[in-house]
Formats: C-alpha cells, structure tokens, sequence
C-alpha cells in the first residue's frame, strides 16, 4: 500500500521521465544548423580538407550524437552568427562565443561549457616593454571583430583596430601595425604552440575570466536539446575526454 509520500516520489519520478522521454521525441530525426566562425583555434578551425574541426565542433557532434540530432555546421563570419540565428538561417552558434549581458539580450545561450580569459600576445623583441596588459595602455592593439578582447583593448586604448579573423590580427602584429593581439587565452596560447620560432610571446597577465555558450534563437526548443545534450556528455565522461584531447597540458 502506497503512503501519500510514496505517492508523491513515484510521480515525481514518473514526470522527470516524460519530461526525458519530451525532449528524445523532439529532438528524434531533427537537424540542427549550427553555425561556425573556423579561424579560432583550437576551438574551431578547417583542416586540410577545408572541414572544420576543433574542441567547439567535437562538443556539438557530442551533443548531437547524445540526443540523436544531425548537426550541420554552418560556416559564417563571427560577426553574422547572432544576425544569423535571428533570421532562422541558422539553429545555434558554437564559435568560442563569450556569454555576456549584452548578447543574452538577443540571444539565449546553453549551460557554460568552457571557462576562459582574455591574454595578449606581442613581438618578443618587446617583452621588457610590455609585462602586464596595463603595460599596453595607449598602445595600437589588434583583434577580431565581436571579440571580448576588441571590448577590453578600448578600455585600455584608444588605438584599437578589429580584423575579420585572428589570422588577419596576427599578421598585422607580425607586420608592426600593432603591439598586441588581445583575443581569449587558449586561443592565443595555441597560436603560439603553432610556431616554430620566438618572434612573438605572451604577456604573463590575463584579464577577465569568463564563459562559453552555444547560442540559440531566443524560445527556440533548440536550447533544451543542447543543455540535455550537454548534460549527458558531461555525465559519460564524453566531455572530459574532448577537453583532454585539445586541452590537455595547455594550462
């Protein structure tokens, strides 16, 4: 004989499992268009074949895999993802996308699947000038558009110039037309990992530690398929073997 408490956990139980069983069924044979910005190693960038790769695009695969979605990714510029996603051309966004009060205004964005901060990388011949970020106060610093980084260089300078890609603000440092490139700080450590000498070197300072979303479509159903997806890759271990996979001794 059931007590009224009983009664109470076996429906609890009973919905947690209809929810469950919700969320499968509208995610069942469902394709999601997620859209990319692939010049942001090592999160998201295109290998030989000009298919793109990284942590961002394995974690999406996961999560489709997870609640039997097909991903498709989506190749756009950075600055055309939230455009994109209120127009419907595209499902969500998974770009190394920084979660801010501002963009949440426009946007919803998924439980945080990475922690990050901002650093700079400058000419090594400069490293006795600039030790800090505030070193770099009214200095000429390059990134990429819609980039945090771009938001924190103007609080300290005025000489603050946005490129498309961080290649573009690479080269740019490379060429003297700036004194750093301020982006998040795995990306500007695996830019480093990738070169084969000493020209450039990072400032040993970082600022601003913050989060990564997947974007959605404000009251899109998208958003419960990625945090369920989220959540079961995480539960797995799925997560910690795609983030010791890119990350692994970086830090």
């Amino acid at each position: 004989m059931f007590t009224a408490a009983r009664k109470l956990a076996l429906c609890a139980v009973t919905m947690a499992a209809a929810i469950g069983m919700s969320l499968n069924a509208q995610a069942a044979g469902k394709t999601l268009r997620v859209g990319t910005e692939p010049t942001f190693a090592p999160f998201e960038f295109l290998n030989s074949k000009a298919e793109p790769v990284g942590y961002d695009i394995d974690i999406i695969n996961a999560i489709g895999k997870a609640e039997g979605v097909e991903i498709t990714v989506v190749k756009m510029p950075f600055d055309g993802l939230i455009p994109a996603m209120l127009t419907s051309q595209i499902d969500a966004a998974i770009s190394g996308m920084t979660i801010t009060e501002e963009r949440k205004k426009k946007v919803d964005f998924s439980d945080p699947y990475y922690d990050s901060g901002l650093s700079a990388v400058i000419l090594t011949a400069n490293k006795d000038k600039f030790k800090k970020l505030e070193d770099l106060k009214n200095s000429k610093i390059c990134g990429q558009i819609g980039n945090t980084g771009i938001d924190y260089a103007k609080k300290l300078s005025g000489k603050v110039t946005a490129f498309n890609t961080h290649p573009e603000a690479y080269m740019e440092l490379k060429n003297h037309g700036c004194d750093a490139v301020m982006t998040d700080k795995p990306v500007n450590e695996y830019f480093l990992s990738q070169q084969t000498d000493k020209t450039y070197s990072e400032i040993n300072d970082f600022a601003e530690a913050a989060q990564f979303g997947i974007a959605t479509k404000k009251g899109s159903d998208a958003l419960k398929i990625i945090n369920s997806g989220l959540q079961k890759i995480k539960a797995d271990g799925t997560f910690d073997k795609i983030y010791n996979k890119w990350f692994k001794g970086a830090e």
